[in-house]
């Protein structure tokens, strides 16, 4: 497996940048954190872009936990939801209109064929995970595969021309996977790790957990290589491709919730230069969420109980990362403003 090579940010860069926002025509800190994004997207780019061409792509894939209960929706609903990202009625759509955002459908395992579409891009891997819970979800193989496909898909919408790039997902027993995950790369409890999803009841949750530790007990992996193939999906497998890949080219990622931050969480430990690049976009309602984002030592922009994934969460914060980098480009230095030079 060949991961792309990411370049860490030249942090020795910060105190500089931290000292033009200062100099802005405002109060020391009076732009609280929306000053440390504009630091971060400084390390970024020395002379960052506007970030007017964004692109939401929505990896989706299918999981072989579904067979065990884990999630209160059958897997037809994943390929149903494909069909409404393309027909451009999900939420994400409306979002991506909203702010101005171009949105593409990765197929990275979908359990089903899918006619084409000009907005889908055909990666499939496989027809869905194998059941985590009695065998090893994907093959190293599996693995390698979808990791290079992301990073691919990221480096050519870079040489497309999009200046950032947001993840979101689409598959049913998704938040199981991406518990199994944290557990082992955060590390962290399983209990912790393990939420409602899509909805479950106390019932629903008590199968989930159990289905959950059983997976768990059936290996002891914790490289992070690994840990993708005994309970990745492959549309988190392939998001961490694309951060990976995002970040070798030097542009910001915006990541989403609870599973968009799975995917980041394996990234970085695969690679932890990535996290330098990664904007970690809202807190989700997700339980689980807040113990993996203290594991990353971040903080995200956002935090409105969101639950849905989809990358909604990614492309609210897109205005303030916009906004972020005009602070950079756009705002008058006081020296300026004092001297009467605007």
């Amino acid at each position: 497996m060949t991961l792309p090579t990411v370049t860490p940010v030249d942090k020795t860069r910060a105190a500089a940048l931290r000292a033009t926002i200062d100099g802005k025509a405002k109060p020391l800190g009076a732009l609280g954190r929306v000053e440390d994004l504009a630091v971060q997207l400084g390390l970024i780019a020395e002379t960052p872009p506007t970030f007017d061409k964004a692109l939401l792509l929505v990896f989706a894939g299918d999981h072989g936990l579904t067979a065990e209960g884990v999630s209160p929706y059958p897997s037809a609903v994943t390929q149903a939801m494909v069909a409404t990202f393309l027909s451009g009625k999900a939420s994400a759509n409306a979002f991506a209109t909203a702010i101005g955002a171009a949105l593409r459908v990765v197929d990275a395992g979908v359990d089903a064929e899918l006619p084409a579409h000009q907005a889908l891009l055909a990666e499939k891997v496989r027809r869905g995970t194998r059941n985590a819970a009695v065998e090893a979800a994907l093959t190293e193989a599996d693995v390698a595969d979808a990791l290079e496909r992301g990073a691919r898909i990221a480096r050519e919408a870079v040489e497309e021309g999009f200046e950032i790039l947001a993840l979101g997902e689409m598959g049913i027993g998704n938040t199981a996977s991406a518990a199994l995950i944290m557990h082992r790369l955060a590390p962290a409890p399983l209990a912790e790790c393990v939420g409602r999803g899509a909805g479950h009841d106390d019932e629903g949750l008590a199968r989930k957990l159990a289905v959950l530790e059983r997976a768990a007990a059936r290996s002891d992996a914790t490289d992070p290589a690994q840990v993708l193939a005994q309970f990745g999906g492959l549309e988190i497998v392939m998001m961490a491709g694309a951060i990976l890949g995002a970040a070798s080219a030097k542009v910001p990622v915006l990541v989403d919730g609870f599973i968009g931050s799975a995917a980041a969480l394996a990234a970085i430990r695969l690679e932890p230069a990535a996290r330098d690049y990664c904007i970690f976009c809202h807190r989700s309602a997700e339980q689980g969420h807040r113990r993996m984002l203290e594991a990353l030592e971040v903080e995200p922009l956002l935090d409105l109980g969101l639950r849905l994934g989809e990358g909604t969460g990614a492309l609210l914060a897109l205005p303030i990362v916009r906004a972020a980098s005009r602070l950079l480009s756009d705002v008058a230095s006081l020296d300026d403003v004092l001297n009467g030079r605007i």
